[in-house]
């Protein structure tokens, strides 16, 4: 018996009525499931595990040729130990990608987070890295986008409601991220609890493979990686737009034992920069039963636009690419 409910996006052509009726409940209760019938094919999945694996392997020069304090954007690789959560260091090494796109020049009236926006990193060692990856955010993103109009359809409000969010420039994340062993045997941090701040995730994990740890009922499970599935979970911000019925779940990675690794992909489907998230009117026995924003443990507020909300979590991972590119910016938030 897995710790997490399963999903079949099959379902969704063949029975919708069933599809949308499981979706609501689980997301409702548990806010984490692992989906099944998503339609990305098996070959991608393989390969996006296997070029992953070929980054990690590339001489420590290669890797840093990318490495993010070069990019203003938070963007390329991050050595081992590199990023931070609620102030505490993760055990892991990674690379981050986003939309590939000209930097916007500063002005008078351009906000803080248009300087996320700018080009990736890409490693020239392993030209097949970028090939792969651009696939996978196309991929994901269709996903992604057809659970956003099945939350639509479920919650009952226009099925259509969230498009012009995600309609012009949004803005996801893709994560590779590696966690070396080091655990040993006393558990160490891979990543620390935290809810994720944007709309939805989509995570690819290797078969077989534990530390995602999920908050449920006060007590952490363990989340294994299967063979052809995503773990899904709700994000704050889509928490936010439902007030609280929609659940934004805890959760948190343990750093595998001294002698293994793990290869993980998260995928973080988000709106534009620009983008506010709608409040949606649910029917009355939807809204009967939503909870309200949880707060956050961080007591950070969730905000509605989301450039605001991604710009303070890049600030807070990575202060030292902050503290090269956007000194001005730590000190006026500080």
């Amino acid at each position: 018996m897995s710790a997490l409910p399963f999903i079949d996006l099959s379902q969704l052509d063949s029975d919708p009525e069933a599809f949308l009726a499981e979706l609501r409940r689980i997301t409702h209760e548990v806010g984490f499931f692992y989906l099944t019938g998503h339609g990305v094919p098996q070959e991608l999945i393989d390969q996006v595990l296997e070029v992953s694996r070929r980054f990690f392997a590339l001489p420590e020069a290669d890797k840093l040729a990318i490495e993010n304090v070069n990019s203003p954007q938070f963007r390329g690789y991050a050595r081992f130990g590199n990023e931070l959560t609620n102030g505490q260091t993760d055990w892991r090494e990674q690379v981050d990608i986003g939309p590939e796109r000209e930097p916007v020049p500063p002005g008078e009236d351009v906000p803080d987070f248009a300087r996320l926006e700018g080009p990736n990193q890409w490693p020239e060692a392993l030209p097949e890295f970028r090939t792969a990856f651009e696939r996978w955010h196309d991929e994901l993103h269709a996903v992604g986008l057809k659970l956003m109009r099945a939350w639509a359809s479920t919650l009952g409000v226009d099925s259509a409601v969230f498009d012009e969010a995600f309609a012009t420039a949004p803005f996801p994340l893709i994560k590779v991220v590696r966690y070396p062993g080091t655990s040993d045997p006393e558990p160490k941090q891979g990543v620390g609890a935290h809810r994720d701040g944007g709309v939805l995730t989509l995570l690819l994990v290797e078969p077989g493979k534990g530390g995602l740890q999920v908050e449920r009922d006060g007590e952490w499970v363990e989340a294994i990686g299967i063979e052809g599935t995503f773990i899904v979970n709700i994000g704050e911000m889509l928490e936010l737009a439902t007030g609280g019925y929609l659940k934004a779940t805890m959760h948190r990675v343990i750093s595998p034992p001294v002698g293994s690794e793990r290869i993980s992909v998260p995928f973080f489907f988000n709106p534009a920069l620009t983008a506010t998230m709608p409040t949606l009117e649910l029917p009355a026995e939807l809204a009967a039963r939503a909870r309200g924003v949880t707060a956050d443990p961080t007591d950070s507020p969730i905000l509605q636009l989301y450039g605001e909300n991604v710009l303070r979590y890049r600030l807070r991972a990575h202060p030292d690419v902050a503290e090269i590119h956007h000194p001005e910016l730590l000190a006026s938030r500080s």
